[in-house]
């Protein structure tokens, strides 16, 4: 609390909250049937993405995962044209023809979200290479879940990273579950982060409902990777909300789980801090969910009100 400022803890809070709203709009979307495909929810993790972008430089990068939109939204992006890629509008970030697990945007750092479990863990350690060789100071963060841990790709990157000391951090945001299948049962580590001993990497547990713990974990292995000391695995104990995706009915979860994780609910656990520690209002709060809602007014009307792929134009960009 000393090194933030009411300017960053506000910024926090409203990033979170951002993302819980846009989130639970997509979902009330997707019920009308106005987005297509699938989409993959982030209410409950909000803390881990705002925590970690919150501790990166506007030029920083991250790679994103199937469960995009928090870090998305943490990293700067334009809540109109995220809106509209989702409703599959020419205006959206990738034209409308990537939908919820394709947005990209290049112009804040994000270098895309990725509907392969684990595909983003290589591309995060080639940028971080790429940086290393430019020398440009830039360092990358690399999310993904609990079940990317047990792919290959892991593997190969940490060890490539710790080898070469590349300025990248991963972290892991381990939800508790890869799709049904419970992290208990999939991997024989109680926590993921002793795994970067292996790679002669520091691996860190933090509570992933805490916007503020997250801060100063991620900051300090952005540090570490900015001096050249190489890669850190951030291990980020979190918990999606609602179910995979939206065709999970949840069966999988007992019902009293799930209430004792949303009584860690990471927004109105930042938000009593801010009023205890005398650094925001209730009615300054209540202002910034507002604001919020009037964002997400705006980015539904803008999106509704933008135009479709023309049809002879509908294969344009698509490349598979």
């Amino acid at each position: 609390m000393v090194e933030l400022s009411k300017e960053k803890l506000l910024w926090m809070y409203q990033k979170m909250v951002e993302i819980r709203k846009f989130d639970l709009k997509v979902d009330e979307l997707f019920k009308k049937n106005m987005i297509w495909g699938t989409c993959h929810l982030y209410v409950g993790e909000e803390a881990t993405a705002v925590g970690t972008c919150a501790a990166l430089e506007s030029d920083d990068y991250i790679t994103s995962t199937h469960r995009g939109h928090g870090h998305c939204i943490a990293k700067g992006a334009d809540i109109k044209r995220m809106m509209a890629e989702l409703l599959g509008k020419e205006t959206g970030y990738c034209k409308g023809r990537g939908g919820s697990m394709h947005i990209v945007d290049v112009s804040t750092g994000n270098l895309g979200a990725n509907g392969i479990v684990g595909a983003g863990i290589p591309i995060a350690t080639g940028a971080a290479l790429a940086s290393k060789r430019r020398k440009d100071g830039k360092v990358t963060v690399c999310f993904f879940g609990d079940g990317a841990v047990n792919v290959g790709p892991f593997h190969e990157s940490l060890n490539m990273a710790s080898i070469w000391k590349l300025p990248v951090v991963y972290v892991c945001e381990n939800n508790q579950y890869a799709m049904s299948t419970s992290v208990q049962k999939a991997t024989a580590v109680r926590d993921i982060a002793v795994r970067g001993q292996s790679y002669d990497m520091p691996g860190v547990v933090v509570d992933g409902n805490d916007v503020i713990a997250v801060f100063e974990t991620v900051s300090e292995a952005v540090s570490r990777a900015r001096r050249g000391d190489g890669p850190t695995l951030v291990e980020s104990k979190t918990y999606r909300f609602f179910g995979h995706s939206k065709s999970d009915p949840r069966v999988y979860r007992s019902r009293e789980e799930e209430q004792m994780w949303m009584a860690k609910d990471p927004i109105p656990r930042l938000a009593n801090l801010l009023k205890e520690k005398g650094m925001a209002t209730e009615e300054e709060l209540k202002s910034i969910d507002e604001l919020v809602d009037k964002e997400m007014e705006e980015a539904l009307e803008f999106a509704l009100n933008s135009p479709l792929p023309k049809l002879e134009e509908i294969a344009k960009y698509v490349y598979a």
